[in-house]
């Protein structure tokens, strides 16, 4: 396959910290990739790793998560139904600019003359931190110390400490603290043809409304142009040293400065702690915003930087606690396994700075570390994060659920959009609006439903909280059966049957297409969970049901629609080559020379018109390669390893959704090479930069796609309807794989080993899961097990 040929990116530092991402020293021409790599974020607000002096620069990058300006789609030919206003996220105030002058010689990163340098995202403490030492042209050496966290205790806070010693000499010293808006084009596409890339703005965005300076504090306060959404920044100091200084303040209303001017002694450090505080609303009320931003900076500034720090650094303990994937290598490793145990930290530290404080939010499909996909919320956090998060942080899970509950209104209309009952969740949206102005790659992906669904069902099944699926799910759930009886029909041409025409399923490369096996699979399972729960709150929950009514006006003649709908449901199947056709045309296109394209002519999107690749049998993304994973008891071993054999070689890996799943069915259906090349690609997509685009944001959802590589790659987790089950199959080139779930309160810790797997209830008292064929029941009397593996990598 293609993906090995695209392993080309250079490593940051050799040997690799497993718990640090070390750039050793200044790399200009990878500074768009790391400004991406080194962003820090807390799932609210994220600033992109740029350098406190504010250059050199390629996106000074600061994203407030939901914060967006709207601006509406323009078509060549309209059409009834289509998208009518887009929404971009905004890059907002920068408030992390700390300017150094020695001398009045400003310190400049491409022309200093740097005797020691080192930055490293510290994935232990939460923190970007950075050690240079510089000389200037005067022979003075001076010490220049940085440590940035945004809080993940505090979700309107971050902070950054600065340390400056003047080593050999006596010296002046300027320290400017600034904020600054730019009011000119905040996510310029920097000339790149690529709908992936966020859109440029025309004119202002912030309207400006509060600003003030008080001693060492500087408060701007903000409305959006279009939107009217409101925005806060705000910045305080603390100063220490034993070096006489003075400093002075001002500011105007897109910028405010604090600067510090010392008379530094030889070895006497200036210490500098800058606080800064974000605060939003979908209101224009900046001036209350800003009374937010008082009373958080006050806070801060009481506590103190290193406070704060040691709440970020308790917040990781128990994080990785939770979290951590450990890997530890074999004889015959590809890579060195500190390198890919390196590699699956950072993904996994990046989905917590993505989602950890998104309350009342989504994930962006980059997270908060760059403006890709225009600050967007898809299926990829349903489908590649939420398991992840459900079993290891079930609070974030069941908060990124009801911000999907929040919107159900606006699915409702959005259905009545496009001439259909009940709701249709937005392909993309920030506000809850359907904002992909391509429908056919975009609304026509009804599978949006079924996902959140199948993410409902399994965060229920994982933590037990029947209450929230009552109070909360079960009208999603309603309204998301309603739509799929709606769009299907039962087709007498194929005998009776429940067919959903003129959709499209996970590969963008088929749009608009005839029963989609992956959607078709997918809305039939959505339709019996609704079913279901809807007849077991009549059964046991009387009140709530009453209330479900009330809400929904439903009638149990629709449940029983569904169940049909279900039981009749087209499932596409090939007799002649014995597989999932992907949909009714799929195998009648003419097949695709995915080996001989070169590799500088993928994505294929960017090269060939949508309807050259629409002919062909060639799919950007896995469509009923997922559908195997997420549904694997719906297909037999020997169809899944047809399945696979039949499309893994039409995969193209345009997509940065694929490879983990390729990974995770290769290992079941027995090639495990394919299986550990695809985890390889999977993990280190963007600290090797394999897409080529990572200084537009990470791929938040191929990082989740790690964590599953492992937990149910190797380790053969499945959790179907809720019954836990693991068949290890560990790659020959690992010694050992450890990780722990959590499941319905309790903490469980697998240890797999080459010929043996260890079982563990860290917490809880009583949990029943399956090794093999083999039922075991751990508890407080027998917390652990050891079990042989009969399946070989």
């Amino acid at each position: 396959m293609i993906y090995g040929e695209r392993l080309k990116a250079p490593e940051y530092v050799y040997p690799p910290d497993e718990w640090r991402v070390v750039e050793a020293r200044f790399y200009p021409d990878f500074l768009p990739a790391t400004e991406t790599i080194f962003a820090t974020a807390n799932g609210y607000f994220g600033m992109r790793g740029c350098f406190e002096e504010g250059s050199p620069v390629f996106q000074s990058g600061t994203f407030v998560n939901g914060f967006y300006e709207s601006w509406p789609i323009i078509y060549g030919e309209e059409a009834h139904g289509f998208a009518k206003t887009g929404q971009t996220i905004v890059n907002v105030t920068d408030s992390k600019i700390i300017k150094l002058y020695v001398d009045d010689e400003p310190f400049y990163l491409p022309t200093a003359n740097l005797l020691s340098f080192e930055r490293a995202l510290n994935m232990k403490s939460g923190t970007l931190d950075r050690e240079i030492l510089w000389e200037t042209p005067a022979g003075k050496q001076v010490s220049i110390k940085s440590r940035r966290l945004v809080s993940l205790q505090h979700r309107h806070l971050a902070a950054i400490h600065y340390q400056v010693t003047v080593l050999n000499a006596e010296a002046p010293v300027v320290i400017s603290s600034e904020i600054v808006t730019d009011h000119g084009d905040p996510t310029e596409r920097t000339g790149e043809d690529d709908p992936r890339v966020a859109r440029g703005f025309r004119g202002r965005v912030l309207l400006p409304r509060v600003n003030y300076v008080n001693d060492r504090r500087t408060v701007l306060g903000y409305v959006t142009n279009n939107s009217k959404m409101s925005l806060a920044c705000g910045v305080d100091h603390a100063f220490d040293t034993e070096c006489p200084y003075s400093y002075t303040s001002d500011c105007s209303e897109d910028s405010g400065k604090v600067v510090f001017s010392i008379d530094a002694k030889p070895r006497v450090p200036i210490h500098l702690s800058k606080y800064i505080t974000y605060q939003t609303s979908r209101r224009p009320q900046p001036e209350e915003l800003c009374e937010r931003a008082k009373r958080t900076l006050d806070r801060a500034v009481r506590q103190g930087f290193y406070t704060l720090l040691a709440g970020q650094e308790q917040y990781m303990d128990d994080f990785w606690r939770r979290s951590d994937v450990q890997i530890v290598g074999g004889p015959t490793a590809v890579r060195p396994t500190a390198a890919i145990q390196q590699a699956v930290r950072f993904n996994l530290f990046q989905i917590l700075q993505a989602s950890a404080r998104a309350e009342g939010a989504g994930i962006a499909a980059k997270g908060l570390t760059g403006e890709g996909y225009e600050g967007h919320y898809f299926w990829d956090t349903e489908i590649y994060v939420l398991p992840f998060l459900i079993y290891t942080s079930p609070h974030i899970a069941k908060n990124l659920l009801k911000f999907r509950y929040s919107y159900l209104d606006k699915a409702r209309e959005r259905a009545r959009q496009v001439n259909q009952k009940g709701a249709l969740f937005p392909w993309r949206t920030i506000n809850g609006e359907e904002a992909s102005a391509y429908y056919a790659a975009g609304t026509a992906q009804y599978h949006i439903n079924a996902d959140i669904m199948y993410a409902l069902k399994k965060y229920v099944s994982a933590t037990g909280d029947d209450g929230f699926l009552h109070n909360v799910g079960a009208e999603m759930l309603v309204e998301t059966a309603r739509l799929w009886v709606d769009l299907g029909f039962y087709s007498e041409r194929k005998d009776g049957k429940f067919c959903i025409n003129g959709v499209t399923g996970p590969d963008e490369y088929n749009t608009v297409v005839n029963n989609n096996t992956f959607t078709n699979l997918m809305a039939r399972a959505n339709l019996r969970y609704a079913a279901e729960t809807v007849e077991a709150l009549r059964d046991q929950k009387p009140a709530q049901f009453a209330a479900l009514v009330h809400k929904t006006g439903l009638e149990m003649s629709e449940v029983e629609e569904w169940k049909k709908a279900a039981d009749r449901m087209f499932i596409p199947f090939d007799e002649r080559t014995g597989i999932h056709p992907q949909d009714d045309g799929f195998l009648d296109k003419k097949v695709w020379d995915v080996k001989n394209t070169p590799p500088d002519k993928y994505p294929l999107l960017l090269y060939h018109h949508p309807l050259v690749i629409y002919r062909h049998q060639v799919v950007k993304q896995a469509d009923t390669i997922l559908a195997m994973f997420l549904l694997g008891e719906e297909f037999s071993v020997e169809q899944k390893k047809r399945n696979f054999d039949y499309y893994d070689p039409l995969t193209t890996g345009d997509s940065s959704l694929s490879a983990c799943i390729q990974s995770i069915v290769a290992f079941e259906v027995g090639d495990p090479e394919k299986g550990i090349d695809y985890a390889r690609y999977a993990v280190l997509m963007d600290l090797a930069d394999l897409a080529g685009n990572v200084r537009h944001g990470c791929h938040i959802a191929s990082m989740g796609g790690t964590w599953m590589v492992f937990v149910y790659g190797s380790a053969g987790m499945r959790d179907y309807d809720g019954r836990l089950s693991f068949r290890p199959r560990p790659p020959k080139q690992l010694e050992r794989i450890r990780f722990p779930v959590t499941v319905r309160g309790q903490l469980l810790e697998v240890d797999i080993q080459r010929d043996t797997t260890t079982y563990l209830l860290r917490e809880g008292d009583s949990l029943v899961i399956q090794h093999e064929d083999e039922e075991i029941r751990l508890s407080t009397e027998n917390p652990v097990v050891v079990r042989p593996h009969t399946t070989r990598s």
